[in-house]
């Protein structure tokens, strides 16, 4: 009990004697997300589908985090899911197309727009080579089986309609599938 006492009185007579130790750098900082944009988006990894908020500043993430307003995940993100801003802004990550030319011995770099051109140009030519408008018995199909998809399972509901609306109705492709029922 007398510890006690003495160690209040102590105390007392300290109050106000010490400087701020917050230092002026301290106080002057402040989240990294102050001013940042925010966009809902949904995590890449999984079939969940959690979601979360993507933080920017002049076009560029600062941060990704669970959004507390999603019945999937309340907030919540998975070790990967938390991770995720780690996979935005890995040096490592390839960020331009690479292509390697039939029998060649080295990737070269290739702009996205030839990318984009070749895959359809190539999924065109397959098609047509492979598109029967009717089977052995004369009965309309109008497909290919010469093309498969399979989607990811960040796709919602309304892009899976969309592929699946395109990739059957109007190219004839039978395989279409998502991972998240795999």
């Amino acid at each position: 009990m007398i510890l006690i006492r003495s160690l209040r009185q102590t105390v007392k007579r300290h109050v106000g004697a010490v400087p701020n130790p917050i230092s002026r750098a301290t106080s002057k900082a402040h989240a990294r997300i102050r001013d940042a944009d925010v966009t809902v988006s949904v995590c890449p990894y999984c079939a969940v589908g959690c979601s979360q908020l993507v933080y920017t500043k002049d076009g560029r993430i600062v941060d990704i985090e669970g959004n507390g307003e999603s019945p999937i995940n309340a907030g919540t993100l998975c070790p990967k899911g938390a991770a995720t801003l780690g996979l935005v802004h890995n040096p490592h990550r390839l960020t331009k197309v690479h292509y390697r030319p039939p029998y060649g011995d080295r990737w070269e770099e290739r702009p996205l727009d030839w990318a984009m051109e070749r895959i359809a140009r190539l999924a065109k030519e397959t098609r047509d080579a492979a598109y029967e408008e009717r089977d052995a018995d004369g009965t309309p199909v109008n497909r290919t089986l010469a093309i498969g998809h399979l989607g990811g399972a960040t796709l919602d509901n309304e892009e899976n309609y969309l592929i699946k609306k395109l990739f059957t109705a109007g190219l004839g492709i039978v395989a279409v599938e998502n991972q998240a029922r795999i």
